[in-house]
């Protein structure tokens, strides 16, 4: 998560939809007095005892509320990106069994083990990306979702709504891989459906 006060912006960093290559860009942009929590490639604190023991930078809407104030967090702001849920599913199973190569050897057979015996529930990659973006109530936090699908286009938007200028985004701990679609079965598509169906409905996407 970034909050900027001299931009009056929070990025919420939804895991697995480009949050590095956006905090990339939102860095060159960041004054003194800007925050970030973040724990991959770049090791950074919020000076929020809470929230800096969580030690990684998806925090969600709501978790940074109470510190950032009901007049500023209404004020400013508020913007993330998601992320077609069968496609992050996906990218999910093939980062947590990227040391043993297990993925690539049968993608299948990962993606179900993960879904149906793993059930991960608790990590924070794996948790439904509305999560981070709604409140208590069920309701968005968000004042603008980007996605990734269309990432630059998105960024521009986002750009242009907080006053700074736009660049490139890169590609950010990326990876290479055919279509999301290849690697599913009846099976595995109802059960991300099934457990991602909030996502699927609030932000418009299907299989």
């Amino acid at each position: 998560m970034i909050i900027s006060h001299q931009h009056r912006f929070v990025f919420a960093a939804i895991p697995k939809t480009g949050t590095h290559s956006v905090r990339q860009a939102l860095r060159e942009h960041m004054s003194e007095e800007d925050l970030e929590q973040v724990g991959l490639f770049v090791n950074k604190r919020f000076p929020f005892e809470e929230l800096a023991a969580i030690k990684h930078g998806h925090i969600t809407l709501e978790q940074i509320r109470p510190f950032l104030g009901e007049e500023a967090f209404a004020s400013y702001f508020k913007f993330a990106f998601v992320r077609n849920p069968f496609d992050r599913f996906v990218s999910y199973c093939a980062f947590m069994t990227r040391a043993d190569g297990a993925f690539l050897k049968n993608p299948q057979q990962v993606m179900r083990y993960i879904l149906f015996q793993a059930r991960p529930d608790q990590h924070i990659l794996f948790q439904p990306q509305h999560t981070f973006v709604t409140g208590a109530d069920g309701k968005l936090l968000a004042d603008q979702i980007g996605r990734v699908e269309e990432m630059q286009a998105s960024y521009d938007a986002i750009c242009e709504r907080i006053g700074i200028p736009s660049a490139q985004l890169g590609q950010v701990n990326s990876s290479r891989r055919g279509s999301y679609r290849d690697y599913y079965d009846q099976a595995l598509i109802d059960g991300v459906a099934e457990y991602y169906r909030r996502d699927l409905e609030l932000f418009g996407y299907e299989f």
